[in-house]
């Protein structure tokens, strides 16, 4: 090993003094300019890298690769370092490229590549070895959540580099979580992510993501689906009657309530009162035979579970039994119209009896009553704004009639043949001559 490891050395020592006597023998002809050029490189560790040392306009000068430790890889297309995961790829008068298999994180650093030329020319690949992250991890505060509650989650990518970065995704929307950054041994690195927030019954069954942000790997995530309790939601539906409640109908409730964990107990109360002695309650059914109004007011339906309680409001009102319109009839022996008992239909004769019922019908029993209009208040109130118009006419006509006249005076008369202002003021104030001439005449 040791003569092998001596003629390996001298084979690199021959070469090297062989290449500079060619270059100073070459020295009397003009030099091209020679650029030597290469590319840093990332790799997945346990992957494979390839450097390349590429030379443009290169005249035989003597290509090498040495490693971070300054050894060297390749002289030429000689490999005295004895490490089999480098293998020459390409050597030719431009270029050398190595491959490098199996990388491990020892391997990461800056490795050089030179070209013997005066002055020597060295370029720079570094290398990068990333590490990808163990499989996420995601842990739940709470098993099982409660709706309104506030809850916290984390996610782990252990033994990545870099860094990785956590994004949270619940459902369609993405949602800011806490990292925190931890550096372990060898230049690993433990990323956690904490995400904090409120849960609402919307968001039973809805999948929390975490993912993981990597150069080393794509579509890194793991996710958990949330269970959330929530409190029953309540619905009364009337199955009976469909149009308004009257006396001596029958009434038919039915309570639908759902929930997470679904109630087991339904109740019946009626508000600030009894429910009726006779009333039927079966499981979330109500039944109530031949209505009267003493049974009017609130009828509630009440449902629980773990998570809390909730309720839901029915209004009974209960109106006049329908009333059939006595038909008006005459008699051959009197021309008073007197009224008779009608007659009664058929069993499948359709009564044509206009009915006073609404045509509208509310879900809610008092609501959409029919409105009577009070014609004799209506009479009233025309007949005093009539009276108030009479009034007013005749307290008008008075007044114009007062007012209204026609004047023949003489205060102007002689102004025109006076011989002087002074004279015609005078006339025109009405002499003793003229008073007797001066007339009113009033209608």
């Amino acid at each position: 090993m040791a003569n092998a490891r001596i003629g390996s050395l001298a084979t690199i020592l021959f070469l090297f003094l062989f290449e500079a006597a060619l270059q100073k023998g070459a020295g009397q002809y003009a030099v091209v300019s020679q650029n030597l050029v290469t590319d840093n490189v990332s790799v997945v560790e346990g992957e494979m890298a390839i450097i390349s040392c590429r030379v443009k306009n290169n005249d035989d000068s003597v290509i090498q690769l040495l490693n971070p430790n300054r050894q060297t890889i390749y002289f030429r297309d000689v490999r005295p370092l004895k490490d089999a995961r480098f293998q020459l790829v390409n050597f030719s008068e431009n270029e050398l490229r190595v491959s490098l298999s199996n990388v491990s994180l020892w391997d990461e650093g800056r490795y050089v590549c030179q070209l013997y030329t005066d002055p020597p020319q060295e370029a720079y690949a570094d290398l990068t070895v990333l590490v990808p992250p163990s499989n996420p991890i995601i842990e739940s505060r709470d098993d099982v959540l409660s709706e309104g509650n506030e809850t916290e989650m984390t996610c782990s990518a252990m033994s990545s580099k870099p860094a990785a970065s956590i994004r949270w995704m619940k459902g369609n929307k993405e949602l800011p979580g806490k990292p925190k950054v931890e550096v372990t041994y060898e230049r690993m690195y433990t990323v956690t992510s904490r995400l904090t927030f409120t849960v609402s019954k919307e968001d039973d069954g809805v999948p929390v993501v975490c993912i993981v942000d990597h150069p080393a790997v794509k579509d890194f995530q793991a996710q958990k689906h949330l269970e959330v309790q929530y409190k029953p939601e309540v619905k009364i539906v009337v199955e009976f009657p469909q149009g308004l409640t009257r006396e001596g109908e029958n009434l038919e409730l039915t309570c639908q309530a759902k929930g997470k964990p679904q109630p087991q107990l339904v109740k019946w109360v009626k508000v600030d009162d009894e429910v009726p002695s006779h009333a039927v309650i079966t499981g979330g059914d109500l039944y109530i035979e031949n209505l009267n109004k003493s049974y009017n007011g609130t009828y509630r339906c009440m449902a629980a579970n773990a998570v809390g309680e909730s309720y839901d409001d029915y209004i009974l009102y209960v109106y006049d039994a329908p009333t059939t319109t006595p038909i008006p009839t005459t008699t051959t022996t009197s021309t008073t119209a007197t009224p008779t008992t009608p007659l009664p239909l058929p069993e499948n004769r359709p009564d044509t009896t206009p009915s006073t019922e609404p045509a509208a019908h509310d879900s809610r029993a008092g609501e959409g009553a029919p409105r009577t209009v009070d014609h004799a208040v209506i009479g009233g109130v025309v007949a005093v704004v009539v009276f108030a118009m009479l009034c007013l006419l005749i307290v008008l006509g008075r007044y114009f009639a007062r007012h209204k006249g026609t004047y023949f005076t003489h205060e102007a008369k002689g102004a025109d043949d006076a011989a002087d202002a002074d004279t015609a003021i005078i006339n025109a104030e009405g002499g003793h001559s003229n008073s007797d001439e001066k007339k009113e005449y009033y209608i």
